[in-house]
């Protein structure tokens, strides 16, 4: 019984990995249309992964270079700001 959990742990991890570096930054999508605001959005949202990967495998990047300018980058500081909390969460705590 134990065994099957581990198993579908792991594969629902690997399914996700897969899924979520499946569009990161330097995708030769790119090259023809330049990544916006949703491209943005994204990888802001994966950035904590494709920066794992980007330590080991040299063809991986965290951020879009071709890219349509300030959409991009508002959808990627949006991105990042929404996963990482956006220091909302240091001012909710009550201080004693």
């Amino acid at each position: 019984m134990k065994d099957s959990k581990i198993y579908r742990w792991l594969l629902f991890c690997g399914i996700a990995l897969f899924i979520l570096t499946s569009c990161a930054p330097g995708n030769e999508k790119f090259d023809l249309d330049p990544a916006g605001f949703w491209a943005g959005l994204w990888h802001g949202f994966i950035s904590l992964i494709t920066f794992i990967i980007s330590l080991f495998n040299k063809e991986v990047g965290i951020y879009e270079v071709n890219n349509s300018g300030w959409p991009y980058n508002l959808g990627f500081i949006l991105g990042v700001m929404i996963f990482y909390g956006g220091g909302t969460k240091g001012g909710s705590k009550k201080w004693n």
